[in-house]
């Protein structure tokens, strides 16, 4: 019997044309995919949650694969990670997460080299979580440092977690605080 039960999806598409400076001349385009499910441990303890971990790589792959074919694979530049968790669960339900959507996120892209940044809480239903990005490629390039909220009114409930994945194709529209850009990204590390 599967861990995973589905009882809603959800995809938010923003489009960032500007900032209150000039238009852009490529708006920006952030969209987030979450996935609510049955918390199978809520109200318990549970020694192993490797087995929800491990099943829930095919969620983030579905998640994963409905941003990339909305924002185009080759445009994807920022990216993230999410959960939020039901009341009568525990934060580290929302920590299988960490391995499950960052490793879907990074075998649909290619294997970028960053980390996945990521944010997860315990609250009540209809709580937004404000979620941190950065550029797939270089964790340093300071024009992607971004964050795009998810929440879904309904979600969770108490015996829930929402799942989500965050993607973008690109940086912050008028970003001009210098650090390291795109085309100074050298050893493809992850860092620098």
């Amino acid at each position: 019997m599967s861990l995973i039960a589905i009882r809603k999806r959800s995809l938010t598409v923003e489009t960032v044309f500007h900032e209150g400076g000039p238009v852009a001349a490529t708006p920006l385009r952030l969209a987030a995919a979450c996935a609510v499910v049955r918390n199978p441990y809520a109200g318990r303890y549970e020694p192993d949650l490797l087995p929800f971990m491990a099943e829930l790589r095919a969620l983030g792959t579905l998640l994963a694969e409905e941003l990339v074919a909305t924002l185009g694979r080759d445009q994807v530049e920022a990216y993230s990670k999410a959960a939020i968790v039901g009341v009568n669960g525990e934060l580290e339900h929302g920590a299988v997460w960490h391995e499950a959507g960052g490793w879907a996120m990074r075998q649909v892209l290619g294997d970028p080299k960053a980390m996945v940044p990521a944010a997860k809480a315990v609250a009540a239903t209809g709580y937004r979580l404000m979620v941190p990005l950065h550029n797939i490629h270089a964790s340093y390039v300071r024009s992607h440092y971004n964050t795009f909220e998810v929440g879904i009114q309904d979600a969770p409930r108490p015996d829930e977690i929402l799942f989500a994945l965050v993607m973008a194709t690109g940086g912050r529209i008028h970003s001009r605080l210098g650090g390291l850009t795109l085309d100074q990204v050298a050893v493809h590390d992850g860092q620098r």
